[in-house]
């Protein structure tokens, strides 16, 4: 009984449907940072000395640290699907172990780099960020903004794989139901782009 119930719970399983959904969610987040990238982009091209200026307070070293940390995250975790279309649970949790270790290197580094720039006084509010040119600000605020809103990105789509480590360590997800480990990935893929995004347009401008 119970394996009859199962074959019909797959039977009538929508994968196309799962996965649309999925691109439909991933399309307005583009959306959302999109229409950042484009208020920064004109507020960039009317204060391009100024953010050019604040952007030399950024640490470079450390966002191209953080790019690589990314852009490795998402091989592990495409390699992580491979692993599971083939059916190699271990496998598949290792490259999602090694995908929220690079998320952790990416969040720690952020957070350095946060506290530094709370140290120096450059967060809005502070003293030495109140005495700054406006235009220098409006970058600040923008980098906070974007920064922050895509590191809560991160912490999402780290929580998402961690589930799907739990959920493949319960067999509920295997070689021939894998679609919301192939959903968790495409997240991930998202939060890859738009820091390959971001890093230029913040740290390089100059």
């Amino acid at each position: 009984m119970q394996n009859s119930q199962a074959h019909i719970v797959h039977e009538h399983r929508d994968d196309e449907a799962s996965r649309m959904g999925m691109w439909l969610f991933l399309f307005t987040e583009l959306l959302l940072f999109g229409g950042l990238f484009l208020v920064y982009s004109v507020y960039r091209y009317l204060n391009h000395d100024a953010f050019a200026a604040a952007s030399l307070e950024l640490n470079t070293f450390i966002g191209v640290m953080n790019t690589v940390a990314l852009i490795t995250s998402s091989l592990t975790v495409a390699l992580s699907i491979t692993a599971i279309q083939n059916n190699k649970p271990r496998l598949a949790i290792l490259f999602l172990i090694l995908t929220l270790l690079f998320a952790v290197f990416f969040t720690v580094n952020k957070i350095i780099e946060y506290n530094h720039k709370i140290h120096t006084g450059l967060f809005p509010g502070q003293e030495v960020f109140d005495s700054l040119p406006p235009g220098e600000q409006l970058f600040f605020l923008l980098y906070f903004f974007m920064t922050a809103l895509h590191a809560l990105h991160v912490i999402v789509g780290g929580t998402f794989i961690v589930f799907i480590i739990v959920y493949i360590k319960k067999g509920r997800v295997k070689s021939d139901n894998y679609i919301i480990h192939e959903n968790a990935g495409l997240y991930w893929h998202l939060v890859d782009l738009i820091w390959i995004f971001l890093f230029p347009l913040l740290y390089l401008i100059h």
